[in-house]
């Protein structure tokens, strides 16, 4: 009997209490930058050094970062639930806490690519330097899907949504799109389980439950339900 599909959404709130900061603070800045200055591809052609030494910072950063009980959690769901992750988060936390199915919307910080050639890819976990090319001879940035650039994973998730038995939004505001939009897809009739401290507008969706917790507060309460349904 194959387990009941539990796809899950996601964003930076999930991260956030594991010290990573998310880029949509209260001041606007993502860790005392412009998002307009280090995650555009016009901050790239004008000042590649500042983008790379910013995305050299969140490695390190995140490199030093643990998952936490949230992380943790959706891990565990794996022994009752085919859980499918889809993060719009650049980190690893997911990975490292144990879940085996996660898809990056918006790329992944160990991770480099060519500056001309997209599916040229290699692992990352120290810095990228000026200079630093590829096999095309192009210089190497991060592997992370900018503002202004198309999200090509976008198409995979697509039909994972539409599979899902049972549905998680958690951590994310719903304002980044097109990742805000995959809630679209989720079937009328699924359950929609949000965890946020501050519910994101979710009423046009039918069959919401909202948990409006932090990430490591609201999975206890989201585990709990689970159960209870199975009762």
């Amino acid at each position: 009997m194959s387990k009941p599909k539990l796809v899950v959404l996601s964003g930076a709130g999930i991260s956030a209490e594991s010290g990573l900061r998310t880029f949509r603070d209260s001041d606007g800045l993502w860790e005392g930058y412009n998002i307009e200055d280090v995650a555009t591809p016009r901050a790239w052609r004008r000042d590649p050094q500042l983008v790379l030494d910013f995305y050299n910072m969140r490695r390190r950063g995140v490199l030093d970062a643990q998952p936490n009980a949230a992380h943790l959690a959706l891990a565990q769901l794996q022994d009752k639930y085919d859980v499918r992750i889809i993060t719009q988060n650049i980190d690893d936390l997911h990975e490292r806490a144990g879940s085996s199915y996660v898809m990056h919307l918006h790329g992944e910080i160990f991770k480099m690519r060519s500056e001309h050639t997209p599916h040229m890819v290699y692992d990352i976990r120290t810095d990228i330097q000026l200079g630093d090319t590829a096999e095309d001879g192009a210089q190497l940035r991060p592997h992370i899907v900018w503002f202004e650039e198309p999200v090509p994973m976008i198409e995979q998730a697509i039909p994972v949504m539409y599979d899902a038995d049972i549905f998680l939004l958690i951590g994310t505001s719903l304002v980044v799109y097109p990742a805000a939009g995959l809630v679209d897809y989720v079937p009328d009739e699924v359950p929609k389980y949000v965890i946020d401290k501050s519910i994101p507008p979710v009423s046009r969706y039918s069959n919401v439950i909202p948990i409006e917790k932090s990430a490591t507060e609201g999975i206890i309460d989201f585990v709990r339900m689970l159960n209870e349904s199975e009762n």
